[in-house]
C-alpha cells in the first residue's frame, strides 16, 4: 500500500509540475511580445500611432488570441533572433526570409508574402541587362543582407563582380542614396522597392537576381502550441482577404503628383468641387487662409470624397482621425461641413505650434508638413537639420532633411525615431501642385472679389477653438 501511494503522488507530483505550453503562457500572461526591426516594411511610429505590415499583422494575431501587444524594435536581424532565443520575445515579426539559420527551439511560420531581390538603377542612367555589364560600376548593399549572400552566389557565374557592403545602412536609405547618384546600383526586395519608388520615382529595376523567397515570422517553438495558432491565423487571413489587404496598404500602388493626376484633378474640379466650395470659402474666412489652401489639402487627403476611409480609421474629406474629430468638437468625421470646418481648425492649431519667428511662405509649408506626419516628427527633422547646420526655420533646408527620419543613424538620434520621411515632402509638393492649378482655373468672381495668395494667411481674426497638444496628426 505504501509502495502505491508513493507511486501515485509521484505521477501526481510529476503532473502538477509540468511546465505550461507557450500559448498557455501566453494567455495568462495576457501580453504577446513580438520583436521587429524598425523599418517602413516592418515597423514604425507614424504620426497617428504604430503602422506598418509587421505590426499590423501583429496586431490583429494579438487581438485574436484575446491579449494585448507588446511590440518592440531592435536594429537588425541577429538582434532578433538573440530576443528568440532569450525567449524575451515570442515571435519575431521582422521581415525575415525563410531559410534564415534560426536558433534552437524556434521555427518558421507559413509564408506570407513572395518577394523578388531587383537590381536597381537610376533611371536615366545605362540600363544592365546582366550583371556583366555592371562591371564597370559601384554596387552597394547592406552587409550582412541577403543581398550579398545572392551576390555571393552569382560570383561563380561572374568572376569580375564586385560591391561593397555597408554595415551601417538599411536597403531604404540606399535607395534614397541611390537617387541622389552616390553609387550606380543596390539590391533590394521587390516589397521595399514598392515603398521606396513612392519617395525616389528616380529609381528603376533593371532586372531581377532570383527567382524569388518568402517571408514568414519565426516562433518560440519549444512547443507546437504557439506555432499551430500562428499557421491557422495566417490561414483564416488569407482566405479571408485580410492578409492580401494588409499587403496592399503598403505595397499597393502609390499615387504621385504627375501629369495624369493632374488631368484627373482638373475633371474633379469641375465635377467635385462646386458642392464643396463655398464651404471652403466659409472655412478659409473664419480662419484667415486661403480657400485654395484648403481645398488642395482636401483633394490631397481624399480627391473631395467625404466617405474617404483609410485603413488606419482615418476618415472624411480632410482625413481626420477620431481622436483629433473629437477634439475639434466634429461630431460626424462623414460630414462634408463638418470635415472642412474641423481640417480648417486643425490647420490653424497646427500653424500655432510653429515657431512664431518663421515666416511666410515656410510657415504654411511647415503647417502642412505637420498635417501629414505630426508636429513631433517634424521637430525631430528640425533638429537634424541644425546637427547638418542647416537652418531649421528653412523649408528648402528642412525638407532636405525629412528623408533623413528613414535611416536609423539618424532617427535613433532624435526622440520620435523613424518616420517616412519622404511623405510630407510629396505631400507638401502635392499640395503647391494643387494651389498652383486652383490659383489659375478656380479665381473668384464678381467685383468684390480679390485674389489673395494661396500661401500667406491674410489678416482676419481665426475662430479656430483651442486644441489640446495631445492631439494627433490625421493622417493614414
Amino acid at each position: 500500500m505504501k509502495i502505491t501511494l508513493a507511486i501515485i503522488a509521484m505521477l501526481l507530483l510529476g503532473t502538477c509540475s509540468q511546465p505550461p505550453s507557450v500559448m498557455e503562457q501566453i494567455l495568462r500572461s495576457g501580453e504577446l511580445r513580438v520583436v521587429t526591426r524598425n523599418l517602413p516594411s516592418a515597423y514604425y511610429l507614424g504620426a497617428d500611432g504604430p503602422q506598418g505590415p509587421e505590426f499590423d499583422l501583429a496586431a490583429r494575431f494579438a487581438a485574436e488570441l484575446g491579449v494585448k501587444l507588446f511590440i518592440y524594435s531592435v536594429p537588425n536581424v541577429a538582434d532578433a533572433m538573440r530576443e528568440l532565443e532569450s525567449r524575451r520575445a515570442h515571435i519575431a515579426a521582422a521581415g525575415l526570409t525563410r531559410g534564415l539559420r534560426l536558433p534552437p527551439q524556434t521555427g518558421f511560420g507559413p509564408p506570407y508574402q513572395q518577394v523578388r531581390e531587383h537590381l536597381i538603377f537610376r533611371q536615366g542612367d545605362s540600363r544592365p541587362r546582366a550583371l556583366d555589364q555592371t562591371y564597370d560600376g559601384h554596387i552597394e548593399v547592406v552587409a550582412g543582407s541577403s543581398h550579398s549572400a545572392t551576390l555571393e552566389q552569382l560570383r561563380v557565374h561572374y568572376a569580375n563582380l564586385n560591391w561593397v557592403e555597408n554595415p551601417a545602412a538599411e536597403t531604404e536609405e540606399l535607395l534614397y542614396r541611390l537617387s541622389r547618384r552616390e553609387f550606380d546600383y543596390t539590391v533590394a526586395d521587390s516589397n521595399e522597392f514598392a515603398i521606396g519608388r513612392a519617395f525616389h520615382p528616380e529609381i528603376r529595376i533593371a532586372f531581377d537576381l532570383s527567382g524569388g523567397k518568402a517571408l514568414a515570422w519565426a516562433v518560440d517553438s519549444r512547443d507546437p502550441s504557439l506555432l499551430k495558432r500562428v499557421t491557422a491565423f495566417f490561414s483564416s487571413a488569407r482566405a479571408e482577404g485580410r492578409l492580401a489587404s494588409i499587403l496592399d496598404t503598403y505595397y499597393g500602388a502609390t499615387e504621385r503628383f504627375d501629369y495624369i493626376q493632374a488631368r484627373v484633378f482638373m475633371e474633379h474640379i469641375e465635377s467635385r468641387l462646386p458642392q464643396y466650395r463655398h464651404w471652403f470659402k466659409e472655412a478659409a474666412d473664419q480662419a484667415g487662409v486661403d480657400w485654395r489652401l484648403l481645398a488642395a489639402v482636401g483633394y490631397q487627403e481624399s480627391h473631395w470624397d467625404p466617405g474617404a476611409t483609410s485603413h488606419t480609421g482615418v476618415r472624411g474629406l480632410m482625413m481626420l482621425t477620431e481622436e483629433t474629430a473629437q477634439a475639434l468638437n466634429v461630431g460626424d468625421r462623414l460630414d462634408p461641413r463638418a470635415s472642412i470646418f474641423g481640417g480648417a481648425r486643425y490647420f490653424i492649431w497646427l500653424r500655432e505650434q510653429i515657431p512664431k519667428r518663421i515666416l511666410e511662405p515656410d510657415r504654411t509649408w511647415f503647417t502642412l508638413a505637420a498635417y501629414n506626419v505630426g508636429v513631433g516628427h517634424l521637430e525631430d527633422a528640425r533638429i537634424l537639420t541644425q546637427m547638418h547646420n542647416k537652418n531649421p526655420d528653412s523649408w528648402v533646408d528642412v525638407r532636405e532633411h525629412l528623408p533623413l527620419l528613414t535611416q536609423e543613424k539618424w532617427y535613433s538620434r532624435v526622440k520620435r525615431g523613424y518616420a517616412r520621411g519622404w511623405e510630407p515632402v510629396r505631400f507638401v509638393e502635392n499640395i503647391r501642385g494643387y494651389i498652383d492649378i486652383l490659383d489659375w482655373v478656380a479665381t473668384d468672381t464678381g467685383p468684390a472679389a480679390q485674389r489673395e495668395s494661396a500661401v500667406a494667411p491674410t489678416t482676419t481674426t481665426t475662430t479656430a477653438t483651442t486644441t489640446p497638444n495631445s492631439m494627433l496628426a490625421p493622417r493614414r
